[in-house]
């Protein structure tokens, strides 16, 4: 089945899983597409099978508190940021639930966690106005960039790259060879701001970055030069939230979440809007991804919703 339009407009809710409590802030798949991982404002991080649809296992954090999660190259091993006692990085083993390593050297709140697809960097980014690189096979920092804001942190496809937006203004576009040396491109795409940026993410053919807000702005801008294409500003975010938006596997749909409960789809080639979808729930969708692996649209509130769509010949 092809990704495309009528593909998109007729995904529906197959699985609601009910596991938390409270608000889930973080979402990521595994490399491999067959497991999907979240943390929770309720301390837990919860893991679940995508090719059976199925909730896995539930681990708790009630210590330290889990925000930011990411899997590591290991569907067996993630990265978490704390909420409590201190804003030291995590890493765990999903295996037997204990932690491997501990990334300390934030002084406040972490704002983003990436993790590059092609070896074991780890990029965090805090409200301590700095931008860090970690090794997750060391615990002593690699890299330290101090900057003259609130960062959020990105790597691009392949690694070779990183995006830092700072205060809401600006992009800084990083080498990760000369990481330490001045930005080798900055943009200032807008010359003023609705909204906070909450997100920054490249899109997966890495010719895009998408910004999400605590808004209803969500900015698509072209990656080489920082031009802004379009903001799409048709979802809602009455409660001025942080909603993540996210890239289809193909780079072609974006999915955002709103406060009251929609998905938004918008086409990433015309800027068009391409579908408003209804779980049947109203609670705020803080948190939309794409599997790049299946044919699966995942969304989340307090409670974690699959999404496909129905099958049929034409299709293929």
């Amino acid at each position: 089945m092809k990704l495309i339009s009528r593909v998109v407009q007729r995904f529906r809710t197959t699985k609601t899983f009910q596991e938390n409590s409270d608000r889930i802030n973080a979402i990521d798949f595994s490399s491999d597409g067959n497991t999907l991982i979240s943390s929770s404002d309720d301390d837990s991080i919860v893991i679940y099978d995508c090719e059976k649809g199925l909730h896995r296992r539930t681990l708790h954090s009630k210590k330290y508190g889990a925000d930011h999660v990411r899997f590591t190259h290991s569907e067996d091993s993630a990265v978490h940021s704390s909420t409590k006692i201190d804003d030291t990085i995590r890493y765990l083993s999903l295996h037997d639930n204990k932690y491997i390593r501990y990334f300390t050297g934030h002084t406040k709140k972490v704002t983003s966690l990436s993790m590059c697809a092609v070896d074991n960097s780890l990029l965090s980014s805090s409200l301590d106005r700095s931008v860090r690189l970690w090794d997750v096979r060391s615990p002593n920092c690699q890299g330290l960039i101090a900057e003259n804001g609130r960062p959020i942190a990105a790597f691009d496809p392949d690694g070779q790259v990183f995006a830092v937006a700072v205060n809401s203004e600006e992009i800084k576009l990083y080498d990760i060879r000369s990481f330490d040396k001045e930005p080798f491109n900055v943009f200032v795409p807008y010359n003023q701001r609705n909204s906070d940026w909450t997100c920054v993410k490249f899109s997966p053919d890495g010719r895009l970055i998408l910004i999400s807000t605590n808004g209803s702005d969500v900015h698509l801008l072209d990656a080489y030069h920082g031009r802004p294409l379009t903001t799409f500003s048709s979802r809602v975010n009455s409660k001025n939230i942080p909603l993540e938006a996210s890239f289809s596997p193909d780079s072609q749909f974006i999915f955002s979440g709103s406060s009251d409960g929609a998905i938004h789809v918008w086409n990433s080639e015309t800027l068009l809007r391409e579908a408003v979808l209804h779980s049947g729930y109203t609670n705020p969708v803080h948190c939309v991804q794409f599997n790049h692996k299946y044919m699966m649209l995942v969304s989340a509130s307090n409670n974690m919703v699959f999404w496909t769509p129905p099958y049929t010949d034409e299709d293929l």
